[in-house]
């Protein structure tokens, strides 16, 4: 039954959160991983069983997205060195960054873009092998290429799925839907973008847009699975699936570290920074990473200054009781993919003792990055996927930044410490979009 003004004085970052004006914030609920494995939700086996159904289903993955094809179906992105962009951020902020910075490129994940590719789709086909077991028409023995048939797709034609997005997250469910033969209904939330609502229209998605923000388009997706018979509802506020889906991550990330030989140990920090919305994508590849290197990784989660939900709800440790409109903030942010006004209410507290800190980034900020980065290192994002990429600069300049080194030891790793920046998306973005991007970048 507090006022805004109670929670201001309980924790004063929130003042400046109200005015919208970038933050760094660093976790004073954060602890060594070994003492908080034990009350975690899931576990590493839980992540090994999303791991195998993605193999099981790679043989269908490759034989109908033939963009899979040269990694036999298994939908993953590269990492790349940006040494360029580096440079630029160095001499951009007038701030020298020690480490090596690695951009994380879920940009251009196959089939739909985005890292929404990984949590989305993964869903979609566990719900598609459940219903194929239940049913006698599948072992987990069997080659799932079978999938790709007319009586897969007539059997789940009776079946549908529907999801509320701000546009990334419906885009891979809606896609991987209707591939498979279900009815699919994607409910749109008013930032979402016009093209990615056409895109799913193409692909016979039923869209339906709102004149309201996300957590409109989600009550409505919920509304529509309560009211149907066979209606499947992902619940992005709330799904252990989709976070499982992005926890794969971590695994095939530690390899890919390996090949560009890149150690990760006590004296090898490596620092992930994660665009946030509603919280599933970057909880579950955080939650994957603590998984694999514990206190050896230290993860940020990144959101635009009008849609800070997640740092509300970690602040305040109410989670998914509170939204930014409750402190009068307006979730209105060109980041489509971050425009979210309530967390989830399972990442939230699942997430809470092992980020290491959150920080927030304005539009014009997003937009000077994204033409910086295409023209240091000709890499074409959408705004919300260069949330990360400014986070090494948060964390030296901000006082609570060189705290948390300071406070972790880690002063004298940070010529050793390796930068990730996950790039959430964009290659899907159209030329003449991407163009009017980096054309307001360039400008600002």
């Amino acid at each position: 039954m507090k006022t805004v003004q109670d929670w201001i004085e309980e924790y004063p970052l929130i003042n400046e959160l109200v005015a919208t004006e970038e933050v760094f914030w660093s976790n004073p609920k954060y602890k060594p991983f070994q003492t908080v494995l034990e009350n975690l939700p899931l576990n590493d086996n839980d992540v090994k069983d999303a791991v195998e159904r993605l193999k099981r289903f790679a043989p269908y993955i490759a034989k109908v997205f033939p963009e899979t094809r040269k990694l036999n179906g298994i939908i993953e992105s590269p990492i790349v060195p940006i040494p360029a962009m580096h440079q630029q951020l160095s001499y951009m902020y007038e701030q020298p960054l020690d480490g090596t910075f690695l951009l994380k490129c879920d940009s251009h994940l196959p089939i739909s873009g985005s890292i929404k590719a990984r949590g989305g789709i993964y869903e979609v086909l566990k719900h598609g092998e459940a219903l194929a077991l239940e049913h006698g028409l599948l072992t987990v023995a069997d080659d799932y290429s079978i999938f790709d048939s007319e009586k897969f797709r007539n059997f789940f034609s009776q079946y549908s799925i529907a999801v509320g997005s701000t546009g990334n997250l419906g885009l891979s469910i809606g896609i991987m839907s209707a591939k498979l033969g279900f009815k699919v209904t994607v409910h749109m939330s008013a930032d979402a973008k016009e093209w990615k609502k056409n895109l799913l229209k193409s692909k016979g998605v039923t869209v339906i847009e709102y004149k309201e923000d996300y957590s409109k388009a989600v009550k409505e997706g919920r509304k529509q699975a309560h009211s149907e018979a066979n209606c499947y509802f992902i619940d992005d506020e709330n799904s252990r699936d989709l976070f499982l889906g992005y926890a794969v991550a971590a695994s095939r990330l530690k390899k890919q570290l390996e090949d560009l030989n890149v150690t990760v140990d006590e004296n090898h920090p490596l620092f992930v920074y994660l665009p946030c919305g509603v919280g599933g994508g970057p909880g579950g590849v955080a939650f994957g990473l603590k998984l694999l290197y514990q206190d050896h990784v230290h993860c940020f989660f990144a959101e635009p200054t009008h849609s800070p939900c997640m740092l509300l709800g970690l602040v305040t440790g109410l989670h998914d009781k509170v939204s930014v409109q409750d402190f009068g903030i307006d979730n209105i942010t060109s980041a489509d993919g971050l425009a979210v006004g309530r967390p989830s209410g399972f990442v939230g507290p699942t997430i809470e003792p092992l980020l290491s800190g959150s920080y927030t980034v304005s539009d014009n900020e997003l937009f000077k990055l994204l033409s910086t980065l295409a023209d240091t290192e000709n890499i074409h994002l959408e705004p919300s996927a260069l949330a990360g990429v400014i986070g090494p600069v948060k964390l030296w300049n901000e006082k609570q930044g060189k705290d948390y080194i300071k406070n972790h030891n880690l002063k004298d790793k940070m010529k050793n410490a390796v930068h990730l920046m996950w790039a959430t998306g964009g290659s899907m973005v159209p030329k003449e979009i991407m163009n009017e991007y980096y054309k307001k970048g360039s400008e600002l």
